[in-house]
C-alpha cells in the first residue's frame, strides 16, 4: 500500500492561507490532470472545502524509497513520507503560484492506515470546525466521484474512499453525532441571535444558492425570520431556494439595492474573486442612515472584502471567527465523539484485514498454478504409463506417491534449512498452516534428546 494525503486545514492554517490553496470547482478537473500527470501518481482525489484542502494519492509501487540499508525500517518510511510530502508541497506551490516555504509550515501528511484513519475521521465529522457536521461527508463524496469521472482513482483509493463512506454512516445510525443541530450554518444564525435581540423583525439578505445557504434559510425560519432574500448568479437557482421558503430571489446584479435593506448579510458562493467591496457596504450604510449591519463570510476564498471590518457600525465574521459560537454548541457531542471514534478504529483493523488478505491472493494463485503443474506433468506421465500396458493399480499408486513427494518437497527443504538456522517460528507456522496435530509438529532438538 502506497497511500499518503497532503494537506492543510483550519487548525493548522489561517484563513488567508486556506483561500490561496482553495480548489474551486472549475478548476478541479485541471488540477487533477496536472497532478496525476506526475509520473510517480498513480491515483489522486483533491478535496476542498472551507475549512480543508487536502490531496490523496497514491504513489506507484516502483517509487519504494531508495537504499534501505540506508535507513531502515520505521526511519526508511519517515523518510519515505517526507519526500513525498515535499513533492505534492512544491506541486501545490508551483499551481497556485505559491511561496512554497508557506506551504511548509502549515502542510500535515499521513501514510498508509493513517490516511485511512484521518479519512474516517474527516468522514465523519470529527476533523471539521464543527464536530460531526455532516456536510463535509457530501463535499468528500462529490470530490470522489469527479476523480471516479475523470478516471484518476482506482482499486487503492476507491476501497479507502468506499470504507470511509461505510464507517460514516454507521457514525450518523449508531451515535448521536449529528443530532444537535451545530454546523456553520447554525452558528451564523446563533450568532446574529446574540447580536439582535429581535431576529425576527429584521431583514436578511443571503449571497449564494448551495447547501449551506439552504442551511441557514432553514435555521432562519425556524427563529421566525420571514424577510429573506436569496441572490445567485443564477436566478433559477436563488428561485429554487426562495420558492421552498417563501422568500424572494434575485439576481447578484441586484445586491447593491438589496443591501440598503439587509440587516443581516451571510454569503457562502464558490467566487474566486470576492463580491462584496467596502465601497458597496459603505454607500449602503449611508443610505440606512448608518443603522448596524451584520456581515458573516462562510467562504473560502473569501467573499467579502476584508477591509470591511474597517466601516462604523459594519461587523464583519469570517468562517474563522464563529469557531467560539460553534465550541459552545459542540460541548454535548463529546460522548458521542468518543463513541465514533472507536467504530472508526475498528472499521481501519477491518480495512487492514481485507487489505491483508487481498495481499495473499497473489501468493495462493502462484501456489495452486505450481500444484497445477505438478499434476499435469505427473498425470501426462500417468496416462503414457497406461499407454505402455503397465497396471491401473500400479499406475495410480505411482501417480498419487510422485504428486504427493513433488508438493512436500519444497517445504521439506525449506523446513530443515529453517530448523537448522535455529527459525522455530517457520516450523510452527508451517503446524498452523497445514493443521498437523502436537505430535506431528516437529521438535527442536532440545525436546528429542
Amino acid at each position: 500500500m502506497a497511500l499518503v494525503l497532503v494537506g492543510i486545514n483550519h487548525n493548522t492554517a489561517n484563513i488567508e492561507t486556506r483561500e490561496k490553496v482553495a480548489f474551486p470547482p472549475e478548476i478541479v478537473e485541471s488540477a487533477l490532470a496536472d497532478i496525476h500527470g506526475l509520473p510517480v501518481i498513480e491515483e489522486v482525489v483533491l478535496v476542498s472545502t472551507c475549512n480543508r484542502t487536502e490531496i490523496y494519492l497514491d504513489f506507484r509501487e516502483d517509487d519504494e524509497a531508495g537504499d534501505s540499508s540506508e535507513a531502515p525500517g520505521e526511519l526508511a518510511a519517515n523518510r519515505q513520507l517526507l519526500d513525498r510530502q515535499a513533492e505534492v508541497v512544491a506541486w501545490l506551490s508551483k499551481f497556485h503560484d505559491l511561496e512554497i516555504g508557506e506551504l511548509e509550515q502549515c502542510s500535515y501528511s499521513f501514510a498508509d492506515e493513517d490516511v485511512i484513519r484521518h479519512l474516517m475521521k474527516v468522514s465523519c465529522g470529527l476533523d471539521s470546525m464543527v464536530l460531526g457536521e455532516p456536510q463535509i461527508l457530501g463535499q468528500i463524496k462529490s470530490a470522489y466521484a469527479v476523480s471516479k469521472d475523470r478516471d484518476v482513482v482506482g482499486p487503492a483509493l476507491g476501497r479507502a474512499f468506499e470504507e470511509a463512506f461505510s464507517i460514516a454512516k454507521q457514525v450518523r445510525t449508531d451515535t448521536a453525532i449529528g443530532e444537535n443541530p451545530v454546523s456553520v450554518a447554525y452558528a451564523a444564525v446563533t450568532l446574529a441571535e446574540r447580536i439582535f435581540s429581535d431576529l425576527p423583525s429584521l431583514s436578511v439578505l443571503l449571497i449564494g444558492a448551495g447547501r449551506t445557504i439552504e442551511l441557514v434559510v432553514r435555521h432562519l425560519v425556524d427563529k421566525g425570520v420571514n424577510k429573506i432574500v436569496v441572490a445567485n448568479r443564477t436566478l433559477d437557482n436563488a428561485l429554487e431556494i426562495a420558492n421552498r421558503f417563501d422568500a424572494h430571489g434575485v439576481l447578484l446584479s441586484e445586491i447593491p439595492e438589496q443591501l440598503v435593506k439587509a440587516d443581516i448579510v451571510v454569503s457562502s458562493t464558490n467566487s474566486q474573486l470576492p463580491l462584496l467591496g467596502k465601497g458597496a457596504v459603505e454607500r449602503a450604510l449611508k443610505l440606512r442612515k448608518h443603522k448596524p449591519m451584520l456581515l458573516v463570510d462562510l467562504a473560502v476564498p473569501r467573499d467579502i472584502e476584508a477591509e470591511v471590518a474597517e466601516i462604523a457600525d459594519a461587523y464583519l465574521y469570517s468562517i474563522d471567527d464563529i469557531s467560539e459560537v460553534i465550541e459552545d454548541g459542540v460541548k454535548s457531542r463529546a460522548d458521542a465523539a468518543a463513541q465514533a471514534e472507536s467504530i472508526i478504529e475498528r472499521g481501519v483493523e477491518e480495512y487492514l484485514k481485507q487489505l491483508r488478505s487481498l495481499n495473499a491472493v497473489s501468493t495462493l494463485r502462484a501456489f495452486r498454478d505450481k500444484a497445477d503443474a505438478i499434476r499435469e506433468q505427473e498425470l501426462e506421465r500417468a496416462l503414457k504409463a497406461l499407454e505402455k500396458g503397465e497396471s491401473a493399480q500400479s499406475v495410480v499408486s505411482s501417480l498419487a506417491r510422485s504428486i504427493t513427494q513433488k508438493l512436500v518437497h519444497s517445504p521439506s527443504v525449506q523446513m530443515k534449512k529453517a530448523s537448522a538456522e535455529g527459525r522455530d517460528e517457520l516450523l510452527e507456522l508451517t503446524a498452523e498452516l497445514y493443521e498437523l496435530n502436537s505430535d506431528s509438529k516437529p521438535k527442536s532438538g532440545k525436546d528429542s534428546k
